[in-house]
């Protein structure tokens, strides 16, 4: 089997990971494109570091299991087929399934940390960064985390400024000027996205002519 190639996907929180994400498994078929999210890999609660207000930090990057992130993007690339139960960001409504991820001539990783981890980093063939303003970014995971996770609005901004912004200066933004396309979602991510959804079908193609 012919190594597949692998493209990692991050950004900061809010900045349209996951409807980027979304918009691309819509084009492509599983056979085609496997989709691996970082966010599969969260430590369980109790395991998570709290700061000095006893607020549990889900935003570092060791809330990752890093060691089962990388061996099971491995696993993919070796032509593995890999099973996980699904993280459901503490939400309690929310009855977490099994998700089962099989190997594919192409291959996006995506995550706040995929970039930092540097054996992530080193198996990229392809890195896209998802840029937005501060502001846009904020009122996104607003949205998000009172709307799909259930957070009350103190707690989402308390977490931001804390945890969320610190960890995009420290862990996230750096790594902007080592991605190779950067797509700007200030209004919306319509032609970054065309952009490598052309990409990976000339890929696919290729891919094809080598068999």
């Amino acid at each position: 089997m012919q190594q597949p190639f692998l493209i990692g996907i991050t950004g900061g929180s809010g900045s349209g990971k996951t409807t980027f994400i979304k918009e691309l498994r819509k084009a492509f078929s599983e056979d085609e494109v496997c989709i691996i999210s970082q966010d599969d890999f969260y430590r369980p609660r109790e395991e998570q570091k709290t700061d000095e207000e006893g607020v549990k930090n889900f935003d570092l990057p060791c809330s990752i299991n890093k060691k089962a992130f990388i061996r099971d993007v491995k696993k993919l690339i070796s032509g593995e087929t890999v099973t996980r139960k699904e993280y459901t960001f503490n939400n309690e409504k929310a009855e977490p399934g099994l998700i089962t991820f099989r190997p594919a001539p192409v291959m996006i990783v995506e995550g706040l940390f995929v970039f930092h981890f540097k054996k992530m980093r080193r198996l990229l063939d392809l890195k896209v960064y998802l840029h937005a303003k501060e502001n846009l970014k904020v009122i996104r995971r607003i949205k998000r985390d009172q709307i799909e996770r259930n957070y009350p609005i103190e707690d989402v901004l308390y977490r931001y400024e804390n945890h969320v912004l610190p960890t995009f200066e420290r862990y996230i933004q750096p790594y902007m000027e080592e991605a190779d396309l950067i797509v700007n979602n200030n209004k919306d991510f319509s032609v970054g996205l065309k952009v490598l959804k052309g990409f990976i079908r000339q890929q696919l193609v290729e891919t094809s002519l080598k068999v």
